[in-house]
């Protein structure tokens, strides 16, 4: 199969950005890392010319990119079970279990999503995400649930990528978060980064600089003991922000060790509950098929772990 050459021109000028950050922006299913090693092997080209990585961007130059032939994947085929909610010869839609790492990395060398999909798909998945995260166009945190979209050609990765870039796939979770939410419904717009002193953590942030913006909008579903079951909208798709941004309004997602914890110790005493997980579910998820032109729309019914946290922690619950 030969390269895909993909071109484009920069529209606006980007003097604080580095060009590979504007891409990992651009084409989100493929990580940083990814298009910094393509900046340097000279398949991505700048009005024809080899660029850094630290290159700004500014409008009306022309951006080529040449999308490298996908290498065969090292990483074997698993079978593994899988609740598939859509599925045709450009991409499938599942409802992805909690607790399922979607792609290999250290420490999850195996049983991951990508090990199941390459089993499911006789290993026809879209090789832009490379050899250890084939077709994924997106990502769900271990502990989240619910609906993911893979693409099992390059076109249908580009395509999809570039939706979730431009804010054209609608992303909707439910949560269980600690606490009764007073509000019915309301907004977050708050820019988030990596955390000051906690690598491994982001955060609700006021440095423009180094922030990237992020818009969460919520409505409460059910009151619960203790608790809120609320429905999210996902308009932006920075890393824990959903996680991140109930942390910033007082309700973190019940069990979340890492945003939450003791407000879910708080949960577990007054209640008796224990989450098993974050409580955390992409419930819905609509976007453009890249071929046909439809509008998909896949709903992901819960788990049975976060429909029993809700019933338990139901006012009526015996």
């Amino acid at each position: 199969m030969p390269a895909r050459v993909e071109t484009f021109t920069i529209e606006h000028s980007q003097p604080a950005e580095r060009l590979d950050r504007f891409l990992a922006r651009r084409f989100p299913g493929i990580s940083r890392g990814a298009i910094q090693r393509l900046i340097q092997d000279g398949c991505i080209r700048v009005n024809g010319h080899a660029v850094k990585a630290t290159h700004a961007p500014r409008a009306g130059e022309v951006v080529e990119i040449e999308w490298p032939e996908p290498r065969r994947a090292t990483v074997e085929p698993e079978a593994m079970p899988l609740e598939i909610l859509f599925e045709d010869e450009s991409l499938l839609v599942l409802n992805k279990p909690a607790g399922v790492v979607v792609h290999p990395s250290a420490g999850h060398e195996a049983h991951t999503l990508v090990h199941a999909l390459l089993h499911h798909c006789a290993g026809r998945l879209s090789g832009i995400g490379g050899v250890a995260r084939p077709g994924i166009v997106h990502r769900l945190d271990k502990d989240t649930s619910g609906c993911l979209v893979v693409a099992k050609d390059d076109a249908a990765h580009l395509a999809l990528s570039a939706q979730f870039a431009s804010r054209q796939v609608e992303k909707i979770y439910h949560a269980v978060v600690c606490g009764e939410m007073l509000r019915k419904e309301g907004r977050v717009q708050a820019a988030i980064a990596r955390h000051p002193s906690h690598r491994k953590r982001m955060a609700v942030v006021e440095d423009a600089a180094r922030a990237r913006a992020a818009l969460t909008e919520y409505r409460v579903l059910e009151r619960l003991r203790g608790a809120t079951l609320v429905e999210a909208r996902l308009h932006t798709g920075r890393t824990h922000q959903l996680r991140v941004h109930f942390q910033f309004l007082g309700h973190p997602v019940a069990g979340d060790a890492v945003y939450g914890r003791r407000q879910t110790a708080r949960l577990t005493e007054l209640t008796g509950y224990k989450p098993p997980r974050v409580l955390l579910h992409a419930s819905r998820l609509a976007f453009t098929h890249p071929r046909t032109g439809r509008r998909v729309r896949c709903e992901a019914p819960w788990p049975e772990d976060f429909a029993d946290a809700v019933r338990f922690l139901r006012p009526d619950s015996p």
